[in-house]
């Protein structure tokens, strides 16, 4: 992705590995998108959590 000219319909999204809302692509994302799974810190550390407790 490079250059982002106003339509944000346009960019990709995918949703949250743990609590499924959609997330957008953003600039500090370019990247590493591929690796993009949590939309937060938080989402990440409570499903790292979670699978340690199961």
């Amino acid at each position: 992705m490079s250059g982002f000219k106003g339509n944000k319909q346009a960019l990709p999204a995918r949703y949250c590995k743990y609590c499924h809302k959609p997330m957008s692509w953003r600039k500090k994302w370019e990247k590493c998108w591929e690796e993009v799974q949590y939309c937060s810190e938080r989402c990440r550390r409570e499903a790292k959590r979670q699978s340690r407790t199961i």
